[in-house]
């Protein structure tokens, strides 16, 4: 008998990944492409989506360019108080006010998607320099609309809170219809992207054309550091390794990173799964991501996935 997770007979990659995420009970958005190749896996890849976290890639792009161009010191030391506090991991669940190089800041924004590193950084690199990078790499569709703090003051305007205490207070209750009409969550209204614009993002950091070789790399070295390994990567064998960036909000459950195989394969994958439910965890959506994920990329590789 078949299962989520068997071949049909017949079935395209392309169907398979669909039909892996709806037994999730999730919608897909994906794009595999080899990253020295032409050859692509997409699904509904050109669909506007919500970006969330992923956006950081951006971010910390554009201060790894400014600090290469010796326009921001690295160094440079920033303090972060408890207004500056946006929520979720890192910096948020300190006590106390917190010293930290703009470095250091880009580090957990990327390792830990921490909003309030992020936040602090985009301060000092400048939202319009974002926007203009996302235009001089060729992506079209991608949107920057803001950073963390402005996106999270969006949600709680949309639920009637006016801080986050009142937010934590209020959220619990609204009702689902509610929720999905926020502007945070409608790629319209939102930071946004396609698939396809992500991969081609992470194509031209793995080629270093995204900006000087030194920027990129770091770049790279930072996605390989990233804590969490509950989606892409939990796809993969151990001997294959992913350099990715998480992105989370209610409704959405995104990855996008590079996938590197010891052949010296290298895959960019963008996998946007968008469910009904509204829980910030849903296991079971995660582990379709990272199978989606396996599938796309040994498609790719002219290879079943097992």
């Amino acid at each position: 008998m078949d299962t989520v997770g068997e071949r049909v007979a017949g079935e395209t990659v392309e169907e398979h990944v669909t039909r892996v995420l709806a037994g999730a009970g999730a919608t897909v958005r994906l794009h595999a492409v080899d990253v020295h190749g032409g050859r692509e896996i997409a699904v509904a890849a050109d669909e506007q989506v919500v970006l969330a976290s992923v956006a950081k890639i951006l971010m910390v792009l554009e201060f790894a360019r400014q600090a290469g161009a010796g326009q921001v010191d690295p160094q440079e030391r920033v303090v972060l108080t408890a207004a500056d506090r946006l929520g979720g991991w890192g910096v948020a669940g300190c006590a106390d006010d917190v010293t930290m190089s703009l470095r250091d800041l880009a580090y957990l924004a990327m390792s830990v998607s921490d909003n309030t590193a992020a936040d602090a950084l985009l301060r000092r690199v400048g939202l319009d320099t974002v926007r203009l990078l996302a235009a001089e790499l060729g992506l079209r569709r991608t949107r920057v609309l803001g950073g963390p703090r402005e996106h999270l003051e969006s949600m709680f305007e949309d639920a009637g809170a006016r801080d986050a205490a009142e937010f934590a207070e209020l959220y619990p209750g609204l009702e689902p219809h509610r929720v999905r009409g926020f502007a945070a969550l409608d790629p319209a209204r939102t930071t946004s992207a396609t698939a396809r614009d992500v991969t081609t993002l992470l194509r031209l950091i793995w080629q270093d054309r995204a900006g000087p070789a030194a920027a990129c790399a770091w770049v790279r070295e930072l996605m390989s550091r990233q804590a969490f390994r509950h989606r892409l990567a939990s796809g993969f064998p151990d001997d294959v390794r992913v350099a990715a960036k998480t992105g989370t909000l209610p409704g959405h459950h995104i990855e996008a990173g590079v996938v590197h195989y010891p052949d010296g394969g290298r895959y960019a994958v963008a996998v946007f799964a968008e469910t009904a439910g509204l829980a910030p965890v849903q296991t079971a959506v995660d582990r379709a991501i990272g199978r989606a994920a396996r599938i796309a990329v040994e498609g790719l590789r002219g290879a079943p996935a097992a």
